[in-house]
């Protein structure tokens, strides 16, 4: 859970917005334009990859940061609500202000992306 990563984003962007997600309602498709990172307040959603892989997300997670630091700012997966979820949404300038001023919260997304990589070669492990 990371859930300093959600504290950092309530903090840093008072205005930040929610939204309600119903079961099955897809946040965005592979291919979009990504402008936003998402951090779960309650639900779980789920990233499908193109390649078929999927990953689970659930309260206190932070998902979505590629689509800003990729040069084609594009989403790399499709992500859907499992269950009734709401989700702040951080847009670039936002995310943008929180890594100037609180240089943690880079840190803290890096030790995410770090746990996801290392929770995905335990489930694929090489032949």
């Amino acid at each position: 859970m990371d859930v300093s990563a959600l504290h950092t984003i309530q903090a840093l962007a008072g205005s930040i917005a929610v939204r309600r997600l119903q079961p099955q309602q897809v946040l965005y498709q592979l291919g979009d334009p990504g402008d936003s990172i998402f951090c779960i307040l309650s639900g779980s959603i789920e990233l499908a990859w193109e390649g078929g892989g999927r990953e689970c997300f659930q309260a206190g997670q932070v998902f979505g940061v590629g689509a800003l630091v990729t040069p084609d700012h594009r989403r790399h997966a499709s992500a859907r609500a499992l269950a009734v979820s709401e989700v702040l949404e951080m847009n670039r300038e936002e995310f943008l202000f929180a890594v100037q001023e609180s240089p943690m919260f880079a840190v803290e997304l890096l030790a995410s992306l770090e746990q996801r990589l290392r929770r995905s070669q335990q489930q694929d492990p090489e032949p």
